[in-house]
């Protein structure tokens, strides 16, 4: 069984049967992203630490949008919801 693999080793991959794998879960991953960036921006208004949002949405892919919407959803400002 083989422990390290090289660079020259990436080219003997047969990507055609890998990508149909990995491209949904990109998609997916990139669309999260998405829209919690325009939720953000649609309510930074209401929203505390907008900029501390935006790079754990950005930088951590999968799971900074996640949190944001489980948590972040909550930092709002209450003050501002008097409509």
């Amino acid at each position: 069984m083989k422990l390290h693999y090289g660079f020259d080793d990436l080219s003997k991959i047969d990507w055609s049967s890998i990508l149909p794998i990995i491209i949904p879960f990109l998609l997916v991953g990139f669309l999260l992203i998405l829209i919690a960036l325009v939720d953000l921006y649609r309510h930074r208004a209401l929203r505390e630490n907008v900029l501390m949002w935006t790079i754990i949405i950005v930088f951590f892919n999968t799971i900074g949008p996640i949190l944001y919407f489980v948590i972040g959803r909550k930092d709002v400002n209450k003050h501002a919801i008097r409509d």
